[in-house]
């Protein structure tokens, strides 16, 4: 189980930096086209370099997956460009919130919605997020292949199957206040479709499958980098030494570290 956090207010580095130090590895964040609430490029890039994960989420208004087909190719289409802008690499996944108490006699609107909002989100795998019913309606349909369940409105179930588990929305649904920023809490359980901008996900021609959400440990890294330093000590040329250098700082890109001399 991986501990992460969503929140409305934009992360730094230092931010994202302290919550990997706390031990959280994904955020959770709006890919919106405009608003105070949504992911910039420039944050991604923090995020990233501060070790967390990204986690996409569409969402203009809570009850826009009422919209339906019509609403779910445009979001659609608005969330796979939004995402390419802020660098988010194509074979991630982008969820699409029904954040609000949707009765049985809306769901299939809600899956109309679904469904569209990934025909036209090109190059993206796309997901839920949404009550226990929900996530069933959207499995059973099989109007996407990503499921984020919220404990609100599920009536103390939780679905089968699911790939990230928000438990904790703070008193009032206002969230939990920690590092100064108000989080909701979650944990996933793999194949999240998360993302960071220092590595790129790279699938084969006619991908239809799965990706393996994958950051390089940061101790193993360091481990690799130690020996990459004792043959830079020895290196016998300027040439050889810049690249034993390059090297360490790719190690260092991929397990979500600074690279050398950055601050």
């Amino acid at each position: 189980m991986a501990k992460g956090f969503d929140c409305a207010a934009p992360l730094t580095k230092t931010l994202a930096k302290k919550f990997r130090e706390g031990g959280y590895e994904f955020a959770c964040r709006y890919l919106v086209p405009s608003g105070w609430k949504r992911l910039t490029k420039s944050e991604a890039a923090a995020i990233s370099a501060g070790g967390l994960q990204i986690v996409s989420v569409f969402e203009t208004t809570a009850n826009r997956a009422l919209g339906g087909r019509a609403a779910g190719l445009t979001d659609g289409a608005a969330a796979a460009q939004t995402a390419l802008a802020v660098g988010q690499p194509a074979g991630s996944r982008i969820y699409f919130a029904v954040d609000f108490d949707a009765s049985a006699k809306q769901m299939d609107t809600i899956i109309q919605y679904l469904k569209a909002a990934g025909e036209t989100a090109r190059n993206f795998r796309t997901g839920v997020y949404g009550s226990a019913a929900v996530i069933e309606a959207a499995m059973a349909a099989k109007a996407c292949t990503g499921f984020w369940q919220t404990y609100a409105w599920s009536k103390g179930r939780k679905a089968e199957g699911i790939h990230i588990y928000q438990y904790d929305n703070g008193p009032k649904g206002l969230g939990q206040p920690i590092y100064g920023v108000n989080v909701d809490l979650n944990q996933s359980s793999g194949d999240v479709g998360w993302w960071n901008t220092l590595t790129t996900i790279q699938q084969p021609d006619g991908w239809a499958g799965e990706v393996n959400d994958y950051m390089l440990n940061k101790e193993d890294a360091n481990k690799i980098i130690a020996f990459i330093q004792a043959a830079y000590m020895a290196a016998g040329s300027a040439e050889s030494r810049t690249e034993f250098h390059r090297l360490a700082d790719e190690l260092r890109k991929a397990s979500g570290q600074a690279v050398d001399g950055e601050k």
